[in-house]
C-alpha cells in the first residue's frame, strides 16, 4: 500500500506491516500506522499514520537509552493484543523532539506496545510506575559525547614517502 506523507512523500509499505490500533493513540488521529525507518542503523523509528499524511511521530526502543526501564503490562491491555506470551510484545515510547538535544523527552509512562505477529497495537499506562511522560532523552554524558563528537571535522591526509 501506499502511504501519503507530507514529512517523508510518497510511503511504500507492504500491507502487513501496517498495525491497527483499535483504540487510537493518546491524541491522535486514526487507527492504522506504519513504523518507517529513514536508515537500517538508526534508533528512532516514525510512527506514521496511515490515513493522515500530516501524522507522524518520533518512536524509540526505551531500553537504547535506559537499560534499566521496566514495563509491565497489565492483563486487560494484554488480551485486548492477543498477547499471550510478554516477551513477543515490541515495546516503543514516544520521543518528543526538540531544537536542542538537551530538550529532547521520552514519554516512558505511556509505552507504545505491539504484537506484530496480529498487527495490533496498544498505548498503555506503564503498571510498573514511577515514569514520566517528559524524561529527559539523553543525560548530561551522553550530550557531552555528542557535543564533543559534532565538533571534530575531519581533515584529509595524504601519506608521504
Amino acid at each position: 500500500m501506499q502511504i501519503e506523507s507530507t514529512r517523508f512523500g510518497t510511503l511504500d509499505v507492504r500491507d502487513e506491516t501496517v498495525i491497527t490500533f483499535p483504540d487510537g493513540l493518546i491524541g491522535l488521529p486514526g487507527k492504522r500506522y506504519a513504523l518507517v525507518a529513514q536508515s537500517e542503523r538508526t534508533p528512532f523509528y516514525w510512527l506514521h499514520s496511515a490515513d493522515h499524511a500530516d501524522v507522524a511521530v518520533p518512536v524509540t526502543m526505551p531500553w537504547l537509552f535506559f537499560s534499566d526501564y521496566e514495563v509491565r503490562v497489565p492483563d486487560e491491555d494484554a488480551a485486548q493484543l492477543m498477547l499471550s506470551d510478554p516477551g513477543s510484545a515490541e515495546i516503543f515510547c514516544v520521543v518528543r523532539a526538540a531544537q536542542n538535544l538537551e530538550d529532547f523527552t521520552i514519554n516512558l509512562a505511556g509505552p507504545v506496545i505491539v504484537n506484530g505477529d496480529a498487527r495490533l497495537g496498544r498505548q498503555i499506562i506503564n503498571d510498573a510506575g514511577g515514569y514520566a511522560v517528559r524524561q529527559p532523552l539523553f543525560s548530561e554524558v551522553e550530550l557531552n559525547e555528542v557535543r564533543a563528537g559534532s565538533a571534530r571535522s575531519s581533515v584529509p591526509a595524504t601519506a608521504t614517502s
